[in-house]
C-alpha cells in the first residue's frame, strides 16, 4: 500500500479521497476521517443527546463508509450527504430501540471551554442542557431537520437529499420544528441569562 503526502488535503474533494483510500492510500483516510468525522460526530450527539453513543455512530458511520469505497462513483453523490444519510438513520435506529428509556442528562452538552470564567460555564452548560431537552422533544424527523439546518449548517437542498425528501419537507419541518423550540423554550430567558437587547 503506497500513501501519497499530500499537500494540502482540503484542496482534494471528499469523493477524490474516497478514490484514493479505495485504491490503498491511508493517507486519503485520514484526511477524509479528519475532515467529516468531527462533523458526523456532532450531528450523531445532537440527535442522540449521549457522548458515547454519538462515537459510536461515528465509528460505525465511517466503517459503512470505508466498506463502500471500491464501489464510489465519483459524481454521483456528495460523500458528505452520503454519510449524514447513514449517520441520520443510524441515530434515529438508537432513538427507536431506547424509546422508553431514560437519558442521563449529563452527557449532553459538549465540554465547556476550560479558559472560560467558572460563571460562564455554567451558563453555557445550563443553555445547552435547556436546548438539547427541548431537541429531545421534538419529533424525530423534526429534530433531525433543525440540527442538520441550525446547528450543522447544511442548506435545504442537502437536508433533502440526507433525509431522502423533498425540499417542501424541510423547510415545513424545520419552520415547525423552531416554532415548537421557541414555544419549548418560552419563559427560560431569564433563567438561561438571556435579556433583550
Amino acid at each position: 500500500m503506497s500513501d501519497m503526502a499530500f499537500d494540502d488535503p482540503d484542496a482534494i474533494p471528499d469523493d477524490a479521497l474516497l478514490v484514493l483510500f479505495a485504491n490503498g492510500d491511508r493517507a486519503a483516510a485520514a484526511a477524509l476521517t479528519a475532515r467529516l468525522g468531527p462533523r458526523v460526530l456532532s450531528q450523531a450527539w445532537r440527535m442522540l443527546g449521549d457522548r458515547a453513543e454519538a462515537e459510536d455512530v461515528t465509528q460505525d458511520a465511517m466503517m459503512r463508509l470505508w466498506k463502500i469505497a471500491p464501489e464510489w462513483r465519483q459524481g454521483e453523490a456528495k460523500v458528505s450527504t452520503w454519510l449524514y444519510r447513514v449517520t441520520a438513520n443510524l441515530c434515529t435506529d438508537r432513538l427507536r430501540r431506547r424509546r422508553g428509556g431514560t437519558q442521563d442528562i449529563e452527557d449532553v452538552p459538549e465540554p465547556a471551554d476550560p479558559g472560560e470564567p467558572a460563571d460562564e460555564q455554567l451558563q453555557q452548560r445550563a443553555r445547552l442542557d435547556a436546548l438539547q431537552l427541548a431537541l429531545d422533544a421534538l419529533p424525530e424527523r423534526q429534530k433531525q431537520a433543525v440540527i442538520l439546518r441550525h446547528l450543522e449548517g447544511f442548506g435545504n437542498p442537502e437536508i433533502a437529499e440526507i433525509m431522502e425528501i423533498s425540499t417542501e419537507a424541510v423547510e415545513s419541518l424545520t419552520a415547525r420544528g423552531k416554532r415548537a423550540l421557541t414555544r419549548l423554550l418560552a419563559g427560560k430567558r431569564d433563567e438561561l441569562g438571556y435579556q433583550d437587547d
